[in-house]
């Protein structure tokens, strides 16, 4: 029988499963909409799509590196219980060596075959939910690169060896010695942890948070009675520090406590034998962005038993 898109389509209203898993459940069962409805949920797929609409900010950060690339993930649970699951982590892991060769396209990363099985990477995650019991989710992945140098990575709060809470990739160009370049990557990516910079420098920054940031700070300046060249000059000043603040290059590194990030990079030249550059970092805090459901279990319990608080 030929499967048509308005079956797929009426299977997937009906279930919540994505349209590949629909399409071969209508194969497996002639088109039959009820024996397809079977099959998904024997399968764990229409019970894994009903916990779909739960929040799932909890879960890991994952990296991987190969040669002069790295690629960090974000995949999502519902609690950090899941995230201490010896198969949670062995996906995450698995994901993360897949998004090397998904140019940091998440869609891509989702429908890439997963190793061992017959799944894509989305029908893999969607099995884990059935199994597991709980919501997840293949959130967002980035791809770094350079052409001659070395991409450092780091890991806060680590589980286990590329897994954990927050995820640095750090990128420098250099023709110079790769051991002493890594070294100054790893302590540029332990700084980029603890400060969470906003870009590498001032030009980088999104231009429409610079000028409300800057309207602030003049709008609290004319408070002050000043002149109109001092009240300039003072926002200057003020500018100057909130860059400090927010960018790599001009932040204090805290490997040392005084010096300029763009200062440690320029002194590590002389390990290197070499010009450094800096042309990128990326960092994934879990969870960041996610408007997470805050719950009174009591209440909950509560609740289910017919009790009123």
């Amino acid at each position: 029988m030929e499967i048509t898109a308005g079956m797929v389509k009426q299977l997937r209203d009906a279930t919540g499963v994505g349209m590949m898993d629909c399409k071969k459940a209508l194969a497996e069962t002639n088109g039959e909409m009820e024996a397809a409805i079977d099959w998904l949920r024997t399968r764990g797929l229409a019970k894994a799509a009903k916990k779909a609409d739960r929040v799932a900010a909890e879960g890991l950060v994952g990296i991987a590196s190969a040669g002069t690339k790295a690629a960090v993930v974000e995949v999502n649970s519902e609690t950090d219980f899941v995230a201490r699951n010896e198969q949670f982590q062995t996906i995450v892991g698995t994901i993360a060596t897949l998004a090397l060769e998904a140019d940091g396209d998440v869609a891509k990363l989702g429908e890439m075959a997963y190793p061992g099985t017959s799944n894509s990477v989305s029908t893999e995650l969607g099995e884990a939910i059935a199994k597991i019991g709980e919501n997840m989710n293949l959130r967002r992945t980035e791809l770094v690169s350079v052409s001659d140098g070395v991409v450092e990575s780091y890991v806060h709060n680590a589980v286990k060896t590329g897994l954990g809470k927050i995820g640095i990739l750090v990128a420098l160009e250099s023709t110079g010695d790769k051991a002493a370049l890594s070294t100054l990557g790893k302590q540029l990516a332990m700084h980029i942890a603890a400060t969470n910079p906003l870009s590498i420098d001032p030009e980088d920054l999104d231009q429409d948070v610079v000028a409300r940031e800057r309207a602030i700070i003049l709008e609290q300046v004319k408070e002050s009675g000043k002149s109109a060249e001092i009240a300039e000059k003072m926002v200057d000043g003020r500018m100057r520090k909130y860059f400090e603040e927010v960018t790599l290059l001009a932040q204090t590194f805290v490997i040392d406590g005084e010096t300029k990030v763009r200062d440690a990079i320029k002194n590590a030249e002389k390990d290197v034998g070499a010009p450094i550059k800096l042309t990128k970092f990326v960092r994934y805090a879990l969870g960041e962005g996610i408007e997470k459901v805050e719950s009174d279990f009591a209440a909950e319990v509560a609740a289910t038993a017919g009790v009123k608080k």
